[in-house]
């Protein structure tokens, strides 16, 4: 069996964000048979929805994985978990979130799990770390990353310098 393409993106803005980033994608890159093939810069964002909180830390990682979306999904679950991960409320704070982006060309939806991610292409936070390591990448059913890049330009996302 080949195996398939999977975009992951990384958020936190809870207990050192930077850290909670890069241990999350040393544990992608262990996780069963998945190999973990690129990863973007990191990038500072404000928070969306509930802004009364800490500013995040955003990054993209690529995956080569003979998981399902479904096993996929329930690792990257376990990930947040073992950083602490709460869901108290909608939009809350927290120490790591963990989202499936792409898994190859698939447009899939059920309950607890859409690709692509449904809010993505509405997001600087996602789309410029994914541009970075995937410039020519597709949201399937709705355009190009770069277009849809463009189209959030007005977004503050900066991308940090790491030593």
């Amino acid at each position: 069996m080949n195996p398939h393409t999977a975009f992951i993106a990384l958020g936190s803005n809870l207990e050192a964000p930077v850290t909670q980033i890069h241990q999350a994608l040393v544990k992608l890159g262990k996780m069963p048979k998945t190999k973990l093939t690129a990863r973007s810069s990191l990038y500072r964002s404000v928070p969306v929805g509930n802004i009364n909180q800490p500013q995040f830390i955003n990054a993209v990682a690529k995956l080569e994985t003979k998981l399902a979306p479904r096993e996929l999904l329930r690792s990257l679950l376990d990930i947040e978990l073992r950083h602490g991960r709460r869901r108290e409320y909608p939009n809350a704070p927290r120490t790591l979130d963990l989202d499936l982006l792409l898994y190859d060309d698939l447009i899939y939806h059920e309950h607890g799990l859409t690709i692509p991610h449904p809010r993505m292409h509405q997001r600087a936070f996602v789309l410029l770390p994914l541009h970075e390591i995937a410039p020519d990448s597709v949201v399937p059913g709705i355009g190009s990353v770069a277009e849809l890049l463009a189209a959030c330009s007005g977004q503050d996302v900066q991308r940090l310098v790491e030593d």
